[in-house]
């Protein structure tokens, strides 16, 4: 049986390890652009990011000044036990969220106020980071016996940059995808935290692509890329961004996708969210 007080403390421990520390496949793609570019004020700051990476995991603290909001992923398996309804479960989540952006700490940044004045941003801040509630969280089924707990920390910056719009395919592969790479390297010029990591989510709705978005954000593998995922990333990097926007040929690492059902349409919903330097800051525990 599983234990509530395990669900938080995992909970805790995903939220600090995906804040402090690139997974050791994404150093390895920095490592791999650093030995690939030629420009020089783009090997400075690929080697920055490399030192900051080493800091904050030794340190324990956040690898970027902008913490995150927490979007946490349940996966539970059709044979789980667990001590409590999925009401205590959500709570254990919550607790787990607040107890680790106290330890990191993360960046003060929930707004006081009721749902106008929060929009207003009228009544100030909480000065605690724990005040800052997760997205919603998503449960979904799996097969076995284990929960699976994820933690993504999404920033500010690239969720500015992020669209979800529809695309008239007229049912070819390649409009669809040199219209994805006009916009992945417009948001990319003025996303700043380059090199970046798209995620991209394509479905039937507008909930449906962001669903599966977030899932190429939490699933996708560095070092696997499929042709269309090559394209975007190809496309992206042809355009002389670079790192931190200083130029060269490496803007983005690589392109994470999911792609769902279609309804028989000339439309495509399109989810595309240009992860920032420090992204996706990922972590997964299992538990039983």
């Amino acid at each position: 049986m599983i234990l509530l007080s395990e669900i938080k403390e995992a909970t805790k421990s995903a939220l600090v390890e995906a804040s402090t520390q690139y997974s050791s496949e994404h150093k390895k793609m920095i490592e791999e652009a650093l030995e690939l570019t030629i420009n020089d004020n783009a090997k400075w700051m690929l080697e920055m990011m490399l030192e900051n990476s080493d800091i904050a995991k030794k340190n324990q603290s956040p690898l970027c000044d902008d913490t995150g909001i927490p979007y946490v992923m349940l996966e539970v398996g059709e044979d789980v036990v667990i001590e409590a309804n999925i009401a205590k479960i959500i709570l254990a989540v919550k607790q787990g969220i607040a107890d680790g952006l106290n330890k990191l700490p993360g960046r003060p940044m929930a707004v006081k106020g009721d749902d106008f004045e929060r929009i207003e941003q009228s009544k100030g801040l909480y000065e605690n980071s724990d005040a800052l509630l997760p997205s919603p969280i998503r449960i979904k089924g799996i097969k076995g016996d284990k929960l699976n707990i994820t933690v993504m920390m999404m920033g500010g910056g690239p969720e500015i940059r992020s669209k979800t719009f529809r695309v008239f395919h007229r049912h070819s592969l390649d409009v669809l995808t040199s219209t994805i790479s006009e916009w992945a390297i417009e948001g990319s010029k003025k996303l700043g935290c380059t090199p970046c990591v798209p995620a991209i989510g394509i479905g039937r709705t507008h909930y449906e692509a962001t669903c599966l978005m977030l899932d190429a954000m939490a699933y996708g593998e560095f070092g696997k890329e499929n042709y269309f995922e090559k394209k975007i990333t190809e496309a992206i990097n042809q355009a002389n961004i670079g790192p931190l926007g200083v130029g060269g040929d490496i803007t983005a690492l690589q392109t994470f996708s999911r792609i769902g059902q279609h309804r028989a349409s000339g439309v495509r919903i399109v989810c595309l969210r240009l992860g920032c330097a420090v992204e996706p800051r990922r972590a997964t525990r299992v538990i039983g």
